[in-house]
């Protein structure tokens, strides 16, 4: 996938792995929208223009017709906004279930529904979405996030495949546990405590960078992180007794009373 003289609409690009991607995007040659609620956040950079975008909007269809029309040269889409909460299922409240589906699958739906056909009739285009690790593997505290994310590979991967004979580039690329202020101290706590690496949004940056200059269809990043994907794919029975054992570590810091 070329970078250069590229339009990309960012989701997410204002912390985090997106808020990463905005200036190796830039010294690529591409020119960058950011979407977000807080388009202010952002500042004035050159190469780079804020939009105000709500994922968890019901019109979000309409706003993405107001953004195309105000933006018609848009010829890739990165979606790397998400929430979560490590939390018991038990105590989460509905809402905090409906925004996490919303954000991390239903608007990934929805900015493809919206572009996918543009691009396919423009006869170029790309849609990348990052995932998780937790979308290959279920994990105890991430109940409705391992949701959302399965959700979103499963949606890219169909996708990928519908649009297989069309000119319309779908990545997907799935980061394991990053240091952002999205986790909060006790997620940190237990990653250290499972002796669990984080990488860093830049590294994660530069990965997601990889995968579309490479044309990957999907790239799963960190090591043994990869091959427990695999692992859970073929004998989950083994990864669901590596968990059993971490479950009391676990439960320590899910019942800490800490909300993320």
């Amino acid at each position: 996938m070329r970078l250069h003289d590229r339009v990309f609409l960012l989701l997410g690009g204002t912390g985090g792995i997106g808020k990463a991607l905005v200036d190796p995007l830039v010294r690529a040659g591409a020119r960058v929208i950011v979407a977000s609620r807080q388009p202010d956040r952002l500042g004035h950079r050159e190469g780079v223009s804020a939009v105000h975008l709500d994922l968890a909007a019901p019109d979000l269809d309409q706003q993405l017709e107001r953004l195309s029309d105000a933006y018609p040269d848009i010829d890739g889409v990165i979606h790397c906004a998400g929430q979560n909460r490590f939390a018991g299922l038990g105590a989460m409240a509905v809402s905090e279930l409906d925004v996490q589906l919303t954000v991390n699958l239903r608007s990934a739906m929805l900015v493809a529904r919206h572009f996918a056909p543009r691009f396919e009739k423009g006869g170029y285009g790309a849609l990348v979405f990052v995932g998780s690790t937790f979308g290959s593997i279920g994990f105890p505290g991430y109940t409705a996030y391992c949701a959302s994310k399965f959700g979103l590979r499963g949606f890219t991967e169909a996708l990928r495949r519908e649009l297989a004979d069309t000119p319309v580039q779908v990545v997907y690329v799935a980061p394991r546990a990053t240091a952002t202020a999205m986790n909060p101290e006790q997620v940190n706590e237990l990653n250290r405590a499972l002796g669990n690496t984080m990488d860093a949004p830049e590294a994660v940056a530069a990965e997601i960078l990889k995968a579309m200059e490479n044309d990957d269809r999907r790239r799963f990043l960190g090591w043994p992180e990869k091959l427990f994907v695999v692992i859970n794919g073929i004998l989950p029975r083994i990864v669901d007794k590596a968990m059993l054992k971490q479950l009391p570590v676990i439960r320590r810091f899910l019942n800490s009373g800490v909300l993320s």
